[in-house]
């Protein structure tokens, strides 16, 4: 089959982009108008929730620290564990979460790291600037190289979970200095993403959401209407949510989550880092030089397994895939005992060399 020209390939991209957008507002929509027919008191409700859950101050969970950085003069907020000095691990969430879906990870790693996990451009505590434009992927990634300068370190180990998968990968690439090792959960390489959603429709169907997160302001409406129910779903259903008993959100986990994300204008900040998604897509470079972890979870409602093996092209050192088996989307939290036995395992691993 013959490629299509650049200038055909981008048109197609957009269409579809476009169209997907369509449809999914389509039915977004009807799935509110239903709401509103069966239960219209309860559609626009919402808890108030004005006082902050205790597990968000849990002190063995580490030390909530804000950091200004010059560059765009944006104020960011992370939880820090382990003592100053130590070798840097950054840990970059995804969406919809903040700094505490890494609980697990910053009380096991602490021993040997200065754990930091971040709240990323307007998520959390850390400055949401109104204009989707401030969130364009090269600014997020002048974000982190920023951040890592302001706490005194030149290199890490970077973690990065779905959307922080994407930046952690980016930065990987932008900055390879920056990173001893590189650990990813839950997305694959940025090009693998792009070529692979336009050949799968299975995949392009899992990933509606980035095309729904396209319009103003209504993504945010749907994710607000009858208390904050998608949010809901999303960590706590059968088909996406956490399958793992040990590790199900318990009732505060979930109100610590609703109370972030239910303040006002806590959703558009973090839509709008979708909303630029496609701005430095596709990427003019591709190699990734450090030593990379990629983990996934065998039944991610999200990505499709199959990526995974083909990110191990664009990884020119050592790599290692591991699929973990009943692993949902939300690995560092479903599987946090087996994620962690391994990111120790990758970065106490004395094969990292480069590929001839």
């Amino acid at each position: 089959m013959l490629a299509l020209p650049g200038c055909l390939r981008a048109a197609a991209f957009w269409t579809l982009v476009y169209s997907y957008c369509l449809l999914y507002a389509c039915t977004a929509l009807i799935k509110l108008f239903c709401s509103i027919l069966i239960r219209p008191r309860r559609t626009f409700r919402r808890t108030p929730r004005e006082v902050t859950p205790t597990c968000l101050n849990d002190p063995f969970l580490g030390t909530h620290c804000y950091v200004r950085i010059k560059d765009s003069g944006l104020r960011f907020h992370y939880v820090a564990a382990g003592e100053r000095g130590k070798p840097l691990m950054l840990l970059l969430h995804g969406f919809p979460e903040f700094w505490y879906s890494w609980r697990h990870q910053l009380r096991e790693f602490k021993r040997e790291y200065r754990v930091v996990a971040l709240d990323l451009r307007g998520y959390g505590e850390t400055d949401a600037p109104s204009n989707k434009d401030n969130y364009k992927l090269d600014y997020i990634i002048v974000d982190v190289k920023e951040i890592l300068d302001s706490l005194g370190y030149t290199k890490c180990v970077l973690i990065g979970h779905d959307w922080g998968g994407m930046i952690a990968w980016l930065i990987a690439i932008c900055y390879p200095e920056m990173v001893t090792k590189l650990i990813v959960l839950s997305f694959p390489h940025p090009t693998v993403f792009t070529e692979y959603i336009l050949r799968h429709p299975s995949q392009m169907i899992k990933s509606g959401y980035y095309f729904f997160f396209q319009m103003p302001w209504f993504p945010e409406l749907m994710y607000s209407v009858n208390d904050y129910k998608i949010l809901k779903d999303l960590f706590t259903s059968k088909s996406t949510g956490i399958r793992k008993h040990n590790f199900r959100f318990t009732n505060e986990d979930m109100e610590a989550y609703l109370y972030v994300f239910s303040q006002p204008g806590a959703l558009s900040g973090p839509l709008n880092h979708y909303r630029n998604i496609f701005s430095c897509l596709p990427l003019k470079h591709h190699q990734v030089t450090m030593p990379t972890l990629l983990l996934w979870g065998e039944l991610d409602a999200f990505v499709e397994v199959e990526m995974a093996e083909l990110t191990r092209v664009y990884v020119k050192n050592y790599f290692q895939l591991s699929v973990l088996s009943q692993g949902s989307h939300w690995l560092q939290q479903d599987q946090a005992d087996l994620v962690n036995t391994l990111i120790w395992t990758f970065l106490h691993e004395d094969r990292f060399r480069i590929k001839d």
